[in-house]
């Protein structure tokens, strides 16, 4: 397997198409190339999907919520932590911290409202807007970042069909906003009726 020069290490290796952290692992933060090439068969054969290598950066874990058509609105940024994680290990959302709630509860799992500096709360609501814009996102959708130290904001993934359910990122961050999760079903089912398929964001 040959590295792109260009391509960095650390890398993180994950699974090109499962959903929910599946195969992702303190373990999938490899080093050299030896690991990764290790941690790409692991994908393949425990997986048995293509695998997908990605510079690892460092920093926090940034989620913003988002909802409209042509008139987009953004919820309050939120925030992915963990206050109790062993040293040695990366801020990573691994497939434990997922969805092992003993482990949630070893690492001090918490989501909540992320602080930022008012600038970086606009930065962050501009780019966002300009990004859901850009990939014709519609309906609703939610971004994933990694704001460094110096405070720069990479978008990690852009999820066009998040998690709605009741006490989840999204409907918390609405609730957050002022926005309680009866009348965010609401405004849901209304900007999907007010969508015009016509293959641009309307």
């Amino acid at each position: 397997m040959q590295r792109p020069k260009r391509l960095t290490f650390p890398l993180l290796v994950k699974s090109i198409s499962e959903e929910g952290s599946v195969g992702i692992a303190q373990a999938s933060l490899v080093h050299d190339d030896e690991k990764l090439t290790q941690r790409v068969e692991f994908i393949h054969r425990q997986n048995k999907t293509t695998a997908i290598a990605e510079q690892y950066i460092k920093g926090r874990e940034i989620y913003v919520s988002l909802i409209g058509n042509q008139n987009i609105q953004t919820y309050s940024p939120w925030e992915l932590v963990m206050e109790k994680l062993p040293e040695g290990s990366e801020n990573i959302a691994t497939l434990k911290v997922k969805w092992d709630p003993a482990y949630q509860e070893r690492v001090g799992l918490a989501t909540r409202a992320a602080e930022l500096a008012p600038e970086q709360h606009k930065t962050l609501e501009r780019l966002s807007k300009r990004i859901y814009r850009y990939l014709f996102l519609s309906g609703y959708a939610r971004l994933d970042y990694r704001m460094t130290e110096e405070g720069q904001f990479y978008l990690l993934e852009a999820n066009p069909n998040p998690q709605i359910a009741h006490d989840e990122d999204f409907a918390d961050s609405a609730a957050h906003s002022g926005v309680p999760y009866d009348q965010l079903l609401q405004k849901i089912m209304t900007v999907g009726l007010n969508y015009q398929g016509s293959g641009q964001v309307t």
